[in-house]
């Protein structure tokens, strides 16, 4: 699966863009100034599995509190600034990287400045396009439509290379999925810089983890996509679940447990759902990369065993516990699932 290849750039020690590996990202929602309260929840996108987290800066209390967060945050922090200049001047001196729009934080003669602090530390910078807030000169021409953010990108591009500045990641965000899609997709082979992917305001769990599966997922299987965050009204650690799924099930992130188990139908012969719920929770913090299988009967059962490398096939009362399609144990029901995450511990120590 080919990527489109970009520029690479480095926010701290995350190199996105290029071949490097597509990395998550997310935002914590207290105020920045309450730094006990940020960092917690930095400490829990760290250990959920996120790369880069994202702060608000609402005004200077943000902004230098920020200077006390990267003292303290495991992950690198990107600022989050919009019209004010002068919060990207202040935090420019210890963040890892900061998002601006250059067309909303005033003259040439600021731009130049946010651009010079930048250089001055090889920060990079984030080019947010959201279509529910676009520079009016291209709503009025275009509506809020793909042709307009795209045009926005481009602008916002431009105000920074004029100043020599390259080290540029961007985002073209709508709550709309095929907006989102064809944004991505119309902007791709214009400009060589790296993308951020997301569908903004994509509500609570359910409807946002369909709305980033469809777009997120999509694009990354066309190539598209160096970096992503799932934005959910809801949990932080729920947006790293989500994205590391979409990655995996995309095929762009050889990580963790694929688990394939049947449908249920009237031809299952096993309580098939708590054995699945059981394998799923157990092994949720597995980061080697496995196919399991986990079926209610024979019908399918051995096809998929011979593609897994560890499966079980439930049978009326018992079962087989399969590695790479070979037999290597028929067991009752009641100790099948006890094997079978045995047999996965052991798959996973021979290929150390």
């Amino acid at each position: 699966m080919q990527r489109y290849p970009t520029r690479q750039l480095k926010i701290r020690d995350v190199a996105i863009g290029g071949d490097a590996k597509i990395s998550v990202q997310s935002m914590t929602f207290s105020k920045t100034k309450d730094v006990k309260s940020t960092l917690e929840q930095i400490n829990r996108l760290y250990f959920a599995g996120c790369d880069i987290v994202r702060c608000a800066v609402f005004d200077k209390e943000d902004a230098l509190a920020l200077k006390e967060l990267l003292k303290l945050s495991p992950l690198p922090v990107v600022a989050d600034i919009h019209f004010n200049h002068n919060y990207a001047l202040i935090v420019s001196e210890y963040v890892d990287a900061i998002r601006i729009n250059p067309g909303n934080i005033g003259s040439a003669k600021h731009i130049k400045a946010v651009v010079d602090a930048c250089k001055q530390r090889n920060l990079p910078i984030r080019i947010g396009v959201n279509s529910g807030s676009l520079e009016s000169q291209f709503e009025e021409k275009y509506g809020r439509s793909v042709e307009a953010m795209v045009q926005s990108a481009l602008y916002n591009a431009k105000l920074l290379e004029d100043f020599g500045f390259l080290d540029i990641k961007i985002s073209l965000k709508s709550s709309d999925v095929a907006k989102t899609m064809q944004a991505y997709r119309k902007l791709r082979p214009l400009v060589p810089y790296p993308f951020h992917l997301g569908v903004t305001e994509a509500g609570t769990t359910f409807h946002a983890t369909i709305k980033s599966a469809i777009a997120l997922g999509g694009l990354l299987m066309e190539g598209i996509g160096d970096t992503m965050r799932v934005s959910i009204t809801g949990e932080l650690e729920e947006e790293i679940r989500v994205a590391k799924a979409i990655l995996k099930d995309s095929g762009r992130q050889k990580e963790g447990i694929n688990i394939i188990s049947c449908p249920t139908c009237g031809r299952l012969q096993a309580d098939l759902l708590s054995a699945v719920k059981l394998v799923e929770e157990k092994t949720k913090d597995i980061k080697e990369p496995l196919n399991v299988s986990v079926m209610g009967c024979v019908v399918n059962a051995l096809g998929e065993a011979k593609g897994a490398d560890v499966a079980i096939a439930f049978g009326r009362g018992n079962g087989m516990i399969m590695r790479h399609g070979e037999l290597v144990a028929k067991l009752p029901e009641s100790e099948l699932v006890d094997r079978f995450l045995q047999e996965i511990d052991d798959e996973i120590k021979s290929k150390a």
